[in-house]
């Protein structure tokens, strides 16, 4: 049985991670609209994947005897200039996102409740693949810097990687 405490702070989790499938489907209609349909397809799919980590929780809440709450969200950010800008919004709110889960996840040691904080060790790996991945791509746009031709290859390339077969993490 979770304690009150622990499921309002997974609930804020659960609000976490939506709030991260809105902005990256809001960054991904964007990079659509910009003709940038390797980046759409990997926003869009990295979209998919939070909703999936929403669930994950919204199912660990139901299991253990709490109430999962799916809250009202805000509108996410619109206003991107340029494709380096949707990678280093990616990376603040992945890097908000890891400072969450590290709040849940002491306050898991705090309450002593060991099976949600087992259970959150799969957020923790994942946030640090996310915020890595982030960071590769920022340093790699920064390496293209404005050339279009270095823009279409990794656009090409991000479409070849969310191609690739894709495995379920949330499972």
């Amino acid at each position: 049985m979770l304690s009150k405490k622990i499921e309002e702070a997974l609930n804020g989790q659960v609000a976490t991670e939506a709030m991260s499938s809105q902005a990256y489907l809001a960054m991904a209609s964007w990079a659509e609209n910009q003709g940038l349909s390797g980046t759409a397809a990997f926003l869009y799919r990295h979209s998919d994947e939070e909703r999936l980590h929403m669930l994950k929780l919204i199912k660990f809440i139901n299991e253990r005897g709490g109430h999962a709450v799916v809250s009202a969200l805000k509108q996410p950010g619109t206003n991107y200039k340029t494709i380096t800008d949707i990678f280093k919004a990616l990376l603040d709110h992945e890097t908000r996102v890891t400072h969450e889960i590290n709040k849940v996840v002491d306050l898991c040691l705090k309450e002593k409740d060991y099976t949600t904080h087992n259970f959150m060790q799969w957020y923790v790996g994942e946030q640090i693949e996310e915020e890595a991945l982030a960071r590769t791509l920022i340093d790699k746009l920064n390496l293209i810097g404005n050339d279009k031709g270095g823009l279409y290859l990794f656009d090409r390339d991000l479409e070849v990687m969310t191609s690739a077969p894709a495995q379920d993490k949330a499972r």
